[in-house]
């Protein structure tokens, strides 16, 4: 068990043990850092710091001894990518690796260590917190019921919401500019393997993915799962980090690729890519194929469901007849902020049923040009939320309340069960769940 109090550490502060949970210290520079941390997310701490964030590091703790009783643990290849991700994100905000450095006063594989330590907790924690709520599964008459429970000013204001159905394609792309596209890569492949260039800075001037671009073409550490399988196949039969790969076509365009590191099953490369461009002729001459698809459906001679699987080529669609998901939900319905501008703007003024007249869209996910109809599946007006337009948010209100109060009942009884010490300097707060001392 931990009995001692303080030390010097690594930075010569004096350190020490704050609060012991069960086998686990919770250390007075462990929340300082956390505090740093939220600060620079711009995150709200609500109270106190030095008691708001011992007792979430005290709960943390309480979840994370009853994972190892359960056996629950992270895929570590998942916080590998959480953390590249994040280190990314901080390298970008404050500048370069040496401010992050700087900022947090550590060396940036001490950092990575931290982090790994930190999302493998959140990783286990939200699974245990998954683990416990798992037979909470309310049935339909208990969703009418909470709902018909509700004051009408308690029911959330749903806005305007919006289900789509997209057929899109895009024009093709003339033989003479794929060359053109090849040729300009086969360029900078000889430029770097001579020695008259180097890739990095090849990517800062020209490659078209341009958040990779601005750290010369890097990707960081990735797994073989997280990228196209095309690019995958190839950079992960790289092996000199001296030489080029072949030209790559994916959905996304053309690449070249350079190896920088390999670690296990993960790899850290750079590439540039090159998109080809479309004609604005070759852009007319779809928007004219879209119209008469458009016309075709107009006159009752196909249905738009039926021109999706004959003519779309949106692999997220098309065997849905169509119909778009919205990524942030998982449902069909988008608020108008949530669709792409181009698509927003087609069907404000459109009515139930209608479809949209032809127009060219950016496709986000491969950022490249597509020709598109859209067609209205059913609008909703603002309103408050009621049981039959809005069953799935009803349920979830129910499903996290009844989830909210288990969790919080779990904890109650395992402050009892737990050996629990605070130092008496850390005791006077107003804490939340009101078993830390006994």
């Amino acid at each position: 068990m931990i009995i001692c109090c303080a030390w010097l550490n690594a930075q010569g502060v004096i350190d020490e043990v704050i609060w012991v949970v069960g086998d686990e210290a919770i250390l007075r520079s462990e929340v300082e850092e956390e505090r740093l941390r939220a600060q620079y997310e711009g995150q709200t701490i609500p109270g106190d710091p030095y008691c708001v964030i011992p007792e979430q590091l005290a709960v943390q703790k309480l979840f994370l001894h009853q994972a190892i009783l359960d056996s629950v643990e992270a895929n570590e290849s998942s916080v590998s990518h959480q953390v590249d991700m994040r280190l990314n994100y901080y390298i970008n905000q404050i500048g370069s690796k040496e401010k992050m450095e700087e900022y947090f006063r550590k060396p940036t594989t001490e950092i990575r260590e931290e982090m790994m330590t930190t999302v493998r907790n959140q990783m286990i924690i939200q699974q245990m917190q998954q683990k416990l709520t798992a037979d909470i599964k309310p049935t339909p008459a208990d969703i009418r019921r909470y709902y018909n429970s509700l004051p009408l000013d308690s029911l959330p204001v749903m806005p305007a919401q919006v289900e789509v159905q997209i057929l899109s394609f895009e024009p093709p792309v003339p033989v003479e500019e794929t060359e053109r596209i090849k040729g300009r890569l086969r360029e900078f492949t000889e430029r770097v393997q001579s020695g008259t260039a180097d890739f990095g800075m090849l990517a800062r001037l020209y490659s078209e993915d341009t958040e990779s671009a601005k750290r010369g073409g890097e990707l960081g550490f990735v797994g073989r799962g997280q990228l196209v399988t095309e690019f995958a196949d190839v950079a992960f039969n790289l092996n000199d980090p001296k030489r080029v790969s072949r030209i790559v076509q994916t959905e996304y365009g053309y690449h070249i690729i350079q190896l920088i590191e390999k670690k296990g099953e993960r790899i850290n490369c750079r590439h540039i890519l090159l998109r080809p461009r479309i004609s604005a002729t070759d852009k007319v001459n779809a928007i004219q194929r879209l119209d008469s698809i458009r016309q075709l459906i107009e006159a009752d001679s196909i249905q738009f469901e039926q021109a999706v699987l004959r003519f779309s080529e949106d692999k997220n669609t098309i065997m849905n007849a169509g119909l778009m998901i919205n990524p942030n939900t998982g449902s069909s319905k988008f608020e108008y902020q949530d669709l792409a501008p181009e698509i927003a703007k087609q069907i404000y003024n459109l009515n139930e049923g209608d479809v949209s007249q032809p127009f060219v869209m950016m496709d986000q996910t491969k950022n490249r040009e597509v020709c598109a109809i859209v067609r209205v599946k059913k609008k909703v007006d603002v309103h408050r939320a009621n049981l039959t337009d809005d069953f799935q948010t009803i349920k979830s209100m129910l499903e996290n309340k009844l989830s909210g109060e288990f969790i919080h009942d779990w904890i109650l009884k395992k402050q009892k069960t737990t050996y629990i010490q605070i130092s008496p300097e850390w005791q006077g707060c107003d804490f939340e769940f009101p078993g830390w001392i006994h």
